[in-house]
């Protein structure tokens, strides 16, 4: 197959981060995709719904006037959020879900939960409310291998939640394990999993084979092969528990290449080229329109998009930019150092 139409997709977990980086990102975002579920780690984070539509405003004024863009807020889960302004938040459509970081796992997540059991009495209002919860799955202790906390967290705290609120409707995001597809696979009905592209396009050697590789290096971090061959195999069979959300990322070059680099990997660039070019490669192009634009929008009760995308794939590949210029500093763009051949025309 050499060209594929698909309804335009959807990224259902974004970072467009504030100020000088959140104008240059944004279109790198609404060239390919909808709509999206932005994520609230700020500095200050977003805790209730009025800042929730002021950071709306400046994403929105971001877009530009060519693309049909939707972007979906989040709240920042704490333990001393307020489950009545959540409820009305999210009733009054400031706010479409919130976000559970434990305490210290990633980018900007100290104010996160240390004990799920605080947040319980709000998790118990949202799953009355139909509000999604979106979870970073990885415990923060110390004593637990950077590589194993995505398991660990899954069985001391994902499961604890999913059988006390098995009504609540979950995404485990960004998951990146054999454990996480078996789990989410096997859970009830309200539990998917959304994946990355860069985690179905690269294991962990990527980041140490022929020295240290910075802008491969992300949270949860990559792991062996084994895993993402679980992946691969979860997201380009269809299956309709798995879906879409790139969890793309911008740090500064320079605050990726130091001494102690950031983590996150920005994709949006060439996502929707990598990704039908893994799909491409596993014989599975046909099934790029679920994983991108129907499985998410299926799980959230939306609508699917009426508008379409067409990709084609090119004699030679594509040669991908590496930077994008962000005032006296620049975003490296992700490459997965391997030959894409399609491209969004």
């Amino acid at each position: 197959m050499q060209e594929i139409e698909i309804i335009k997709p959807d990224d259902w977990h974004v970072h467009f981060r504030d100020r000088e980086i959140l104008k240059v990102v944004v279109p790198e975002t609404t060239r390919n995709f909808a709509r999206a579920i932005v994520m609230p780690n700020l500095i200050p984070p977003i805790l209730n719904g009025k800042q929730a539509i002021l950071y709306k405003e400046r994403i929105n004024k971001a877009i530009p006037k060519t693309d049909n863009f939707e972007p979906f807020m989040t709240l920042y889960l704490t333990e001393k959020t307020n489950k009545n302004d959540l409820e009305e938040a999210y009733n009054n459509k400031a706010v479409f879900a919130a976000k559970l970081y434990p305490a210290g796992a990633t980018t900007n997540s100290d104010s996160g939960v240390k004990d799920i059991k605080n947040i319980m009495p709000t998790l118990e209002k949202m799953a009355k409310i139909g509000m999604p919860l979106l979870i970073h799955g990885e415990v923060t202790h110390n004593e637990v291998d950077i590589f194993d906390r995505e398991k660990v967290f899954i069985n001391q705290n994902l499961d604890f939640i999913c059988k006390e609120l098995p009504e609540l409707k979950i995404t485990l995001e960004h998951i990146t394990t054999e454990d996480a597809t078996m789990y989410v696979n096997q859970g009830n009905q309200n539990l998917v999993a959304s994946i990355t592209p860069h985690h179905l396009a690269l294991n962990r050697n990527a980041i140490f084979v022929g020295g240290i590789r910075p802008h491969n290096y992300c949270l949860p971090i990559l792991k062996r092969e084994k895993h993402r061959k679980s992946l691969i195999k979860v997201a380009t069979k269809g299956n309709k528990k798995f879906f879409l959300g790139t969890d793309t990322a911008p740090h500064f070059t320079s605050y990726k290449e130091n001494c102690c680099g950031c983590a996150g990997i920005f994709n949006a660039t060439y996502c929707m080229s990598i990704l039908a070019q893994v799909f491409d490669d596993y014989n599975s192009i046909e099934n790029l329109e679920k994983f991108t634009s129907l499985n998410g929008s299926n799980h959230y009760g939306l609508s699917k998009n009426k508008t379409k995308i067409k990709l084609l794939k090119r004699e030679n590949p594509i040669v991908f930019k590496k930077q994008i210029k962000v005032g006296n500093d620049s975003i490296s763009v992700f490459n997965p150092n391997f030959p894409v051949y399609w491209e969004v025309i």
